[in-house]
């Protein structure tokens, strides 16, 4: 029989790192978790993922986009955003063309069917984050955008920050 492992103590150089602790842990749980909240309710109406959600989201944002585009914008991986746009191509949910001036480049935009489903989840999805904002204070949601907009300046790997602190 082998004896049971105990954890490693804090000090060692193998100590096992504390997830429930771990700031980059405890916002992708956060995150997750209320996207998912809000993607229940169109996944069910309107058999689109989380990932779909994004990328018509930021084509309603800044339409004719490239697929890179909309990668860099979303910070999702290159290859999610190739299979979701191909999903919602063929859904008829969103156009691809051929740019003008450069044939290599494809622009993206939302069609009516897209701006349709676009312009009943985005209304849903606002109203699932006033949910989770009521749990804060008016003082407490100005810090969390002033936390969240300065982590986001910092120069973070992906975000593009500047990398001054």
């Amino acid at each position: 029989m082998t004896p049971k492992r105990q954890p490693a103590p804090a000090t060692a150089e193998h100590a096992p790192l504390q997830l429930e602790h771990f700031l980059p842990y405890r916002l992708s749980i956060l995150s997750n978790t209320i996207s998912q909240t809000i993607a229940d309710d169109y996944q069910r109406r309107y058999d689109i993922s989380v990932t779909e959600w994004r990328v018509m989201a930021v084509l309603a944002r800044f339409e004719g986009l490239s697929a890179r585009e909309v990668a860099e914008r979303t910070a999702m991986d290159k290859v999610a955003v190739s299979r979701a746009l191909a999903r919602l191509v063929e859904a008829g949910r969103v156009s691809r063309s051929i740019h003008d001036n450069d044939k290599r480049r494809s622009v993206l935009g939302l069609t009516d069917a897209g701006w349709a489903v676009h312009d009943e989840v985005a209304p849903m999805a606002r109203a699932r984050e006033r949910e989770v904002l009521a749990r804060l204070s008016e003082e407490e949601r100005t810090w969390l955008v002033r936390i969240l907009d300065r982590l986001m300046e910092s120069g973070l790997p992906g975000t593009g920050g500047s990398g001054s602190a």
